[in-house]
């Protein structure tokens, strides 16, 4: 498990493919690798690999499937890319942000950019598989970084996060350009949530979900669309 708390910016050194798996070297920060053993688990920007060697006190090897070179961005990256790394939190250990599994569940890309003072946005796109699942005020981790959904638009599918400046200085999201492509992953707490009430009230509605559906439809609204709708505004739809 990690925190979402990155805990340096690491340097791909090495990349070597073979039998459709992709080898990384990466140097670290003085001190990252501490106590680091073959077999630890290291989130490299959000996704959670297994080192398989240990070269010096900061460097070491991960294995990477392919599987996660189609999920993720790893399959996009090179020699000299800059990438975010998190240890796997320990017993007892603060969370700071938010508990995530490295288990990156898209890559999406930025659609645009804001600055204001020493903070930025990022608007970034949403599959519309996993639209439900992002809330306004909720959390999502960002290429492995815990961060807060500031605004959130399901039918348009984008969510924006705002990068203060600390979050700027220790990853490595202040030199992401609009196009550039992202590893999310979804709060697995807000994911279970909606699963179970949406499958409920699915299951509760039983024959009369045909006819709601349609009476839906003619609203502009599907059921997903009203299972999220806030309190209160059930009696306000068009």
């Amino acid at each position: 498990m990690f925190t979402g708390i990155v805990g340096g910016v690491a340097r791909i050194t090495s990349v070597q493919d073979r039998d459709g798996i992709r080898s990384f070297v990466l140097d670290f920060p003085d001190g990252f690798c501490e106590g680091l053993a073959i077999g630890a688990s290291v989130s490299v920007d959000g996704t959670c690999l297994t080192v398989t060697h240990i070269h010096s006190p900061t460097r070491a090897a991960f294995d990477v499937v392919l599987q996660s070179l189609v999920v993720t961005t790893l399959g996009r990256y090179a020699v000299g890319d800059l990438v975010n790394v998190e240890r796997a939190a320990r017993d007892g250990a603060e969370i700071g942000g938010h508990p995530l599994s490295g288990h990156v569940d898209f890559s999406a890309v930025i659609e645009t950019i804001n600055e204001a003072g020493g903070n930025k946005s990022l608007r970034i796109a949403i599959p519309e598989t996993f639209r439900r699942y992002v809330f306004a005020k909720g959390y999502i981790a960002v290429n492995g970084a815990s961060l807060t959904v500031s605004e959130c638009d399901k039918r348009q599918g984008w969510f924006e996060v705002w990068l203060i400046p600390e979050t700027r200085r220790v990853t490595t999201l202040d030199g992401k350009q609009v196009g550039d492509s992202l590893n999310i992953e979804i709060e697995r707490g807000t994911q279970v949530v909606v699963d179970t009430v949406r499958d409920t009230v699915r299951e509760s509605l039983g024959k009369l979900q045909p006819l709601l559906e349609a009476l839906l439809q003619e609203k502009g609204l599907t059921l997903d669309e009203l299972i999220e709708l806030p309190e209160g505004r059930i009696s306000r739809l068009p």
